[in-house]
């Protein structure tokens, strides 16, 4: 396989534009990692071209006047992203494979992480760990971070989740503030929901399932498929017209379990299509995160 095709400048530009849109940057730490980056110091009188999100309701109450939590930022946090390289991640029916969309994503938030004085670490894995990168900050470090995703040759191999996420239990730094996992979660079944509790409740975690449309849908297919397992390496001749429903059927309740494994151990979850840009998809999440958290800090 050669180097794969992506361009990090336009999802950075992509990313930035869509958190300005939803006025989220401000609060982008405290979004991703409910506040486990920031120390409560207090309260103080809210000014109304401040974020609204700081507003402590119940202490505005009891004061008779709107306050907003004052906190102190922890800086230095580090984080992982958890990458699917297996050979499940090299296909594709649109412009980019699903590699390729998952690499462009996590360069453009590791570059808004690194921006912020923060550092990003990834881990690359298919059957086991390919590469393990600490985390660090640094124009250097984001290079290689973007050469490490491109190589082609780093990709391919069975796809295991469970067995990656158990090793990493002992080997991601205990100072690790939050970890992406990335992977279209094809081969995750029922024995791998003990393995996603374990991690989760380890570590932050938030899962971010990348898919393709037609991992998910036969239509508008009419001619007989010839499909291939790209770990076992069997091979079947399909209808599509006799297996589309049975197929959309399966792959829909597959994803749902996976979200439900993530969301029942305490962690997020979003998911991506390929034929649908990120950005907007990832700033809606982090709006919907802030809403459903609410963020109450525990009164001393």
């Amino acid at each position: 396989m050669g180097n794969l095709n992506i361009n990090p400048a336009d999802a950075i530009s992509e990313l930035e534009a869509a958190l300005h849109r939803f006025m989220i940057k401000r609060v982008l730490y405290r979004i991703l990692f409910r506040g486990k980056g920031l120390e409560f110091d207090g309260y103080r009188d809210y000014s109304p071209d401040e974020d609204a999100e700081d507003i402590d309701w119940v202490a505005s109450l009891r004061a008779q006047k709107i306050l907003a939590r004052k906190y102190i930022e922890e800086r230095d946090l580090h984080i992982f992203f958890v990458i699917d390289v297996s050979d499940d991640m090299v296909f594709g029916s649109t412009d980019k494979l699903k590699c390729e969309y998952a690499a462009e994503m996590v360069l453009a938030l590791s570059h808004l992480i690194m921006n912020n004085g923060d550092n990003v670490g990834f881990v690359l894995f298919s059957d086991g760990i390919k590469r393990f990168i600490p985390p660090k900050n640094g124009r250097n470090h984001f290079f290689l971070l973007i050469d490490s995703l491109r190589k082609g040759e780093i990709y391919g191999g069975p796809s295991h989740v469970a067995k990656t996420l158990n090793q990493l239990l002992n080997e991601l730094p205990s100072n690790t503030n939050a970890v992406f996992v990335v992977s279209d979660f094809f081969n995750v079944g029922k024995e791998h929901e003990h393995s996603i509790n374990l991690f989760s409740a380890r570590f932050e975690t938030i899962g971010m399932m990348v898919r393709d449309f037609r991992d998910e849908s036969l239509e508008g297919l009419k001619n007989e498929l010839y499909l291939e397992d790209p770990e076992t390496g069997k091979q079947i001749i399909v209808d599509p017209k006799l297996v589309r429903y049975n197929y959309r059927s399966y792959t829909l309740h597959q994803e749902k379990m996976v979200e439900n494994f993530f969301k029942n151990s305490g962690a997020d979850f979003i998911k991506f299509l390929t034929n649908a840009k990120f950005a907007p998809r990832f700033a809606a999440f982090l709006k919907e995160r802030v809403l459903r958290k609410a963020y109450i800090v525990p009164r001393g």
